[in-house]
């Protein structure tokens, strides 16, 4: 074993504010070799494979004692390399991954000093999960701001909602945790396990989701990038052509799941009542709608006013959704 008891036992106890860097491969320094060391609860054997240089070694990890973390080193290689993962299961079951420990982070000094400035204006495009394709890899990166967190895991569906397994790496004094986990895709439940400054363990949804499971249920969901065509050019270019202040205006303002709904305890969704609402606010003179908030919100009789996603629209009027815990 080459980590120090302390880097261990930080490992052991997910407590290390940037676990990449002792887990993934390092350079053991003055062209000794490299090492490899993987957090892998569920892992009977664990080999490393490389995947662009053949001309580098394969290996094997081997559990350190009384603990879910497995090392290997080898002397052959005088580099890091890109490598794969070969995890047998403790079931029998085989798969292959990118280590996610391998990748660099996906935020630069530029976000993040943007960030810690107050003049980043796409923060959305920065934080919460992203489908992204790192040197061939497809996966998801997962970013979030926990200034006083302790330590902030990811979990989800892909993972037994087990906190051990993508635990994320803090960048800096920002108070941004990220990591980038390969495989993962459009569809997965996930939400933030933290251990907050009091040392409470706490399972938090995404401020930043784009999408939610249908309450009561609040797992975030990750979506593919948006490739909606719009097609109101037209429409668009007879607003600018149109003096608003010299037009009338008569604002009908609605709440969608109340105003018409399927049953007592049905509302319709947001497709079926796109063509109804529209022909009513027509026929009555309104020349505008006022939506009551569409945002993600947990507690209905609220009404959307108490939101708790703020660049998702409710899944309550459209939308699936599996079970989480």
């Amino acid at each position: 074993m080459i980590l120090t008891p302390d880097e261990l036992d930080s490992l052991v106890n997910l407590i290390h504010p940037s676990p990449h860097t002792l887990l993934g491969m390092h350079p053991l320094g003055a062209g000794t070799g490299v090492v490899v060391r993987a957090l892998l609860p569920d892992a009977e054997k664990v080999r490393v494979e490389p995947v662009h240089e053949k001309n580098q070694p394969a290996f094997d990890l081997k559990r350190l004692p009384k603990t879910d973390i497995f090392e290997g080193l080898t002397p052959a290689a005088q580099k890091v390399y890109a490598y794969d993962l070969v995890i047998t299961a403790k079931d029998g079951s085989v798969r292959r991954t990118r280590d996610p420990y391998s990748f660099l982070p996906t935020l630069g000094d530029a976000d993040l000093y943007l960030f810690g400035k107050g003049d980043e204006r796409r923060l959305y495009d920065k934080l919460g999960a992203h489908v992204r394709v790192i040197d061939g890899v497809a996966g998801v990166s997962f970013a979030v701001w926990a200034p006083n967190a302790k330590r902030v895991s990811v979990v989800g569906n892909f993972n037994q909602w087990d906190g051990r397994f993508h635990s994320l790496r803090l960048l800096g004094a920002s108070g941004v945790w990220e990591i980038f986990i390969p495989g993962v895709g459009p569809g997965a439940l996930y939400k933030f396990e933290m251990i907050d400054a009091h040392d409470r363990l706490k399972l938090n949804t995404d401020p930043f989701g784009f999408r939610f499971e249908v309450a009561p249920l609040n797992a975030a969901i990750v979506v593919a990038p948006d490739a909606f065509q719009w097609t109101d050019d037209a429409w668009l270019k007879r607003r600018r052509e149109t003096n608003a202040l010299n037009a009338p205006m008569s604002i009908y303002e609605v709440h969608l799941g109340s105003w018409q709904k399927k049953s007592p305890a049905e509302s319709w969704s947001y497709r079926e009542l796109a063509g109804p609402l529209v022909e009513y606010v027509t026929r009555m003179g309104f020349t505008h709608v006022e939506f009551l908030p569409l945002a993600e919100h947990a507690y209905y009789p609220s009404w959307g006013y108490q939101v708790t996603g703020f660049y998702a629209p409710t899944s309550r009027y459209g939308g699936s959704a599996r079970r989480s815990p």
